[in-house]
């Protein structure tokens, strides 16, 4: 098929507002809790609400994709993205915020279901491996944005000078003391702008391959009986967990234990944390290419294990602060690893074996219900150790994981 960069740029584009609406869940928690008077557990059950739409809408997104084609169900998506979040600004309460996040969530669930497999038709097979890593760039890229966005509109809102047209408007529409409902409004725009935008642009005929298709309930059934796929489904459900338990309750606990402010430095250290992610995916890149994938994993894994010790148990504001911040670095390369590893390790339902994956999203809510909870019970930090339980079961995945196809690597040996 003949490629189309138009496309690909939309979907870059789609990449950046994925990610800027999912990651700034961790900087709003702190100011959402104080709203709505929320305990630990119930705080923890917001980012649940929100992951919980990728258990439920992942597999099925698939079926809806071969069925009404990519451009409806992206125009679905940004429609859901737009839609919940203007029901919530008129009705700011906990229960429509809850409902705005399921709503989000399952548009956010129905993009990365599409996108993926129109990259690689429209940038080309042979350069699907580069646009996916510049797609997961942009991704992070936007992860850094959208907290300084956050923290932008919130200090400027609460302060009394340098406020420009933008702030006066929307200052109009916020609920007392609930500066942080601003950045909903710019979740509306941006999702209106990407309806328009996909009005305005022709799709092309997506054919997939015969192995990247859904396939039957019958695929699913005999991947299910095979336990590698199982495993890997937890390793997917254990990354999302670990990368959303640090980012997500990262500034609570650094404002309850170290007094840092919320809505500035606790902002600050989550979009730094994944600007380092970004950054460590870039290395990571240049790693596999001399390096065994499992080493790799093995190697940051046990860094994060390291990082994530020093954040949570050092009694030194500084250390905690950028510890946290450093854990973004080391976590970068795990889901692209697992993910290879994982699809490289089965023969054949690729497509279905996907979707199975995706769905391990859920763990970025489960694992926050369980810290939430604990929390309630004993303290915050008891609550985020359980990290350390989701990263031991990544980093055991670098010993038991033996895929059928490994990672090119360059030796350097024979090229002296």
């Amino acid at each position: 098929m003949k490629k189309n960069y138009t496309i690909v740029l939309l979907i870059l584009i789609t990449f950046f507002v994925i990610s800027f609406l999912t990651n700034i869940l961790g900087a709003l928690n702190p100011s959402v809790s104080n709203s709505f008077n929320l305990s630990e557990g119930m705080a923890g059950f917001l980012p649940f609400t929100f992951f919980i739409a990728y258990g439920v809408m992942s597999i099925p997104s698939g079926f809806l994709v071969e069925k009404y084609g990519e451009k409806k169900l992206m125009l679905l998506a940004f429609l859901l993205a737009f839609i919940a979040p203007v029901l919530f600004i008129s009705f700011p309460s906990f229960g429509m915020y809850l409902f705005t996040l399921f709503t989000i969530g399952s548009g956010m669930a129905i993009l990365q279901v599409v996108i993926n497999p129109l990259l690689r038709v429209t940038g080309g097979e042979e350069n699907y491996a580069f646009t996916s890593v510049l797609g997961q760039l942009v991704f992070g890229a936007a992860s850094f944005v959208s907290p300084q966005v956050y923290s932008w509109l919130v200090t400027n809102i609460n302060g009394t000078k340098n406020s420009n047209w933008f702030i006066e408007i929307i200052s109009k529409y916020i609920p007392i003391n609930m500066s942080w409902t601003s950045i909903y409004w710019i979740f509306a725009i941006i999702s209106l702008l990407m309806i328009f935008i996909l009005l305005t642009i022709a799709f092309p005929k997506v054919e997939l391959k015969q192995d990247e298709k859904v396939g039957t309930k019958k695929n699913y059934i005999n991947l299910f009986k095979n336990k590698l796929v199982v495993l890997y489904f937890f390793g997917i459900f254990a990354y999302v967990g670990a990368e959303q338990g640090i980012s997500y309750w990262m500034s609570k606990f650094l404002n309850v234990y170290h007094n840092f402010d919320y809505e500035t430095i606790g902002a600050n250290a989550i979009g730094n944390f994944w600007g380092l992610m970004t950054v460590g995916g870039v290395f990571g890149l240049i790693l596999l290419k001399i390096m065994d994938s499992k080493i790799v994993l093995k190697i940051f894994t046990s860094l994060s294990i390291v990082c994530f010790g020093f954040a949570v148990l050092s009694s030194n504001a500084n250390v905690s602060l950028y510890a946290f911040q450093l854990c973004g670095l080391f976590l970068s390369v795990m889901y692209p690893i697992i993910m290879s590893l994982a699809l490289n390790s089965v023969s054949e339902y690729h497509g279905a074996f996907t979707g199975i994956l995706m769905t391990g999203i859920v763990g970025g809510a489960v694992v926050q219900l369980f810290i939430g909870f604990l929390s309630d019970f004993t303290s915050l930090k008891t609550g985020m150790l359980f990290v350390f339980i989701t990263l031991v079961y990544i980093l055991s995945i670098g010993f038991w994981a033996k895929p059928i196809v490994k990672n090119k690597i360059i030796n350097l040996k024979q090229n002296k």
